[in-house]
């Protein structure tokens, strides 16, 4: 009996061995693992997967981020350096008894990108398993894990301007009615029912601004184009309640 107990001791032993060098090394690999865990878990499905977004654009660099407060903010910084750690004058504070009160910092370096900068903290930070004891250049997609926090760096540098909707889907018309958003379609098939005064119409959508905001919007159409989109607006029946009117997105 001894024997079997010493030796299940040592089983475990070597197990528990195996587990520290497979986080040490692995550590993204078993994070994944806990999340797919915790998402069996009922009490934790509403735990929110932390990220931190570089945004660089031609007017201005920033963070986008839901690590503090539970929420997603933007942030900027004018020396392009994001501080994380348990002080509350960090960029980022997060509350986390396993971070140092200054852990670490994400940085933008011009024509270069960002970086995750180590502070010597007490619990390390890590770049895809991989401990920061130098600044680290960050890619798309990067799992960065500081202290027990686990979160996902996205990186943006690029954009790029749609095209015109097509004139089709902007006669859909868009209406709220009980707090919740219709979308008009209009078949060929359906006849239009005319209004016996257009007059009264266009006269109660000037009153409310709406005409302004339709020849505002559409600046870029030809009056042929504004000429139908103001005809099926004539055709609509007027709320009954005003207010209704008010509340329209045009």
């Amino acid at each position: 009996m001894t024997d079997f107990a010493q030796t299940e001791i040592e089983r475990r032993l070597t197990l528990y061995q195996v587990f520290l060098k497979l986080y040490e090394h692995h550590s993204s690999l078993l994070d994944e693992i806990l999340q797919l865990e915790n998402l069996s878990q009922p009490s934790l499905k509403r735990v929110k997967a932390g990220y931190v977004h570089g945004v660089v654009d031609n007017t201005a660099i920033y963070l986008m981020t839901n690590l503090g407060d539970n929420q997603t903010q933007s942030l900027r910084q004018p020396q392009q350096i994001w501080t994380i750690g348990r002080n509350r004058n960090s960029g980022i504070y997060i509350a986390d008894s396993h971070l140092s009160r200054r852990h670490a910092a994400i940085q933008h370096i011009d024509e270069q990108g960002f970086y995750l900068i180590d502070f010597n903290s007490t619990n390390g930070s890590f770049v895809n398993g991989n401990r920061a004891l130098m600044p680290i250049k960050l890619k798309d997609g990067d799992r960065i894990r500081l202290g027990n926090m686990t979160f996902d760096f996205f990186v943006n540098y690029n954009y790029r301007v749609l095209p015109s909707v097509a004139m089709d889907l902007l006669m859909q018309l868009v209406h709220r009615r009980n707090n919740t958003v219709d979308i008009l379609t209009y078949s060929q098939n359906r006849q239009k029912s005319l209004i016996e005064k257009p007059d009264s119409n266009l006269e109660a959508f000037r009153n409310f601004g709406i005409i302004d905001k339709l020849e505002n919007f559409y600046d870029n159409f030809s009056s042929e184009q504004k000429s139908e989109i103001l005809d099926r607006l004539f055709t609509t029946q007027i709320p009954s309640n005003p207010s209704q009117l008010k509340n329209c997105n045009f």
